[in-house]
């Protein structure tokens, strides 16, 4: 971690820890653009900001949530795009949002019969032993 004029940067490797995302991950985000603007130091290596950073760990949400990398891409060109595109980008969250939901719904079912079939296997167990 270096301290640039109070600035924090970050090398590649210490964003690969800080993130559990790897090297060739991150440099694919940004081949694809959605990691724009990352700052080169003298030679050429990646300086990561804290604003890089909070972004990265955004896309992480993002993913984990299932958003797909097309998706995330639109998010950040409208990102890129500055103020005007903050409509845009807050229905695609809501959108994004809506289908995590139903995703936690279909969860919830799926949890509620395995439920169900624990409680019968249990009752069946309960029958079987035999009297003392």
């Amino acid at each position: 971690m270096n301290m640039n004029k109070n600035k924090t940067t970050y090398s590649i490797q210490q964003i690969a820890k800080l993130t559990g995302l790897t090297d060739h991950t991150l440099r694919y985000y940004e081949k694809i653009g959605l990691l724009n603007g990352v700052q080169r130091d003298g030679i050429g290596y990646r300086q990561y900001s804290e604003q890089d950073m909070a972004w990265i760990q955004f896309l992480i949400r993002l993913r984990e949530t299932g958003m797909k990398i097309g998706e995330m891409k639109r998010f950040s060109e409208l990102r890129s795009l500055g103020e005007g595109t903050i409509r845009e980008r807050r229905e695609l969250l809501e959108s994004h949002r809506e289908g995590i939901y139903a995703q936690m719904a279909a969860l919830m079912e799926n949890v509620k019969a395995i439920e169900d079939k624990i409680q019968v296997y249990s009752v069946m167990e309960d029958e079987m032993k035999p009297e003392e």
